[in-house]
């Protein structure tokens, strides 16, 4: 019992110096922003609807553009030549004549007179059908069918017209034109001041929400700045927790306009036949804002994004130099 209790005191100190040594429990350090779930979920939708926004105003922006585009290309490719009844006025000779001194000057490519049928029906919607238009002092009209790389010298027509056709007046669309492209700049700024606006209340919302996440987690952030952590190492953690929450809600908010933009394509091109459809087209071409409209929303969401960060990071770096400030005063 002796031999035994000498030594068995002798041989544990050996077994606890070869035995690995117990690691201490490593404890989950807390993350410096607070999840907020229910507040990082309010943003996310605000966000969203932002982006939303901000993408369906692009989209119009886009579409009223290229539809004026297109306006205005296929006015200035043609001009008209009108012609008023008058006593004594032979209608068919004059219609003649005035096509004929408009195919004489360069940059015209085609002359067309406007038959009575085609005059007929272009009065239908308004006069009904079965119009004899005999009966009613009605202008005819020629077509002029001009190079947009060469146009003719409308000045010049116009004077040839009027001294051998007195009754006949030259219109070459360029008032329509002017309207055209003041109605798109118009449009292009009003989207621009709008689409600004959304990006102004997406970035004061960051702002709001930066500062109650700083709020709730303030004595943390104090105490990592007093003890040495510094300024860009903080706001990083503020930047990498809203890139997140800003591209979450920028790609659901593009994604969403991008599905009505893709909807309205779809239903444009399924009612092309339809007289709802052939005026919606000739209003707004096929509601497809093409290649470039899409590349606009993958802007938007992307800046949507960076702007959430950088947002988060100058309102960090702004509100530890205050307290930095007020420190020195103290």
């Amino acid at each position: 019992m002796t031999e035994a209790g000498a030594t068995g005191p002798a041989q544990r100190p050996e077994a606890q110096r070869g035995a690995p040594p117990m690691r201490p429990r490593q404890r989950r350090t807390a993350p410096i922003v607070p999840p907020q779930a229910l507040a990082g979920n309010a943003l996310v939708l605000v966000i969203a609807i932002m982006t939303f926004l901000s993408c369906l105003t692009l989209g119009a922006v886009t579409l009223v553009n290229d539809t004026a585009a297109t306006w205005q290309t296929q006015i200035s490719r043609e001009a008209t030549i009108q012609i008023k009844p008058a006593e004594g006025l032979d209608m068919e000779a004059a219609l003649a004549g005035a096509a004929k001194i408009a195919g004489g000057f360069a940059g015209v490519r085609s002359t067309t007179v406007i038959d009575r049928a085609a005059t007929a029906r272009l009065l239908e919607p308004w006069l009904g059908t079965g119009l004899d238009i005999d009966e009613l002092p009605v202008p005819r009209l020629v077509t002029i069918t001009i190079d947009p790389a060469g146009p003719p010298d409308f000045a010049a027509m116009r004077q040839a017209l009027t001294e051998q056709i007195p009754q006949a007046s030259l219109d070459d669309h360029r008032n329509w034109v002017d309207r055209l492209v003041a109605m798109a700049r118009t449009t292009v700024t009003i989207g621009a001041g709008v689409l600004a606006l959304m990006l102004s209340a997406t970035v004061l919302t960051v702002v709001f929400a930066t500062r109650g996440a700083m709020a709730g987690s303030g004595h943390i952030i104090e105490v990592l700045h007093f003890v040495g952590a510094e300024a860009r190492f903080i706001a990083a953690q503020f930047r990498r927790h809203f890139l997140v929450t800003g591209m979450k809600g920028a790609a659901a908010g593009g994604l969403a306009a991008a599905i009505i933009f893709l909807g309205f394509s779809w239903w444009s091109s399924r009612n092309l036949a339809t007289p709802e459809g052939d005026q919606a087209a000739a209003l707004f071409g096929n509601f497809a804002i093409g290649l470039s409209g899409y590349a606009g929303v993958l802007v938007i969401v992307l800046a949507v994004a960076v702007l959430t960060a950088a947002t988060s990071h100058i309102t960090v770096v702004s509100f530890l130099s205050d307290l930095d400030a007020r420190q020195s005063d103290g």
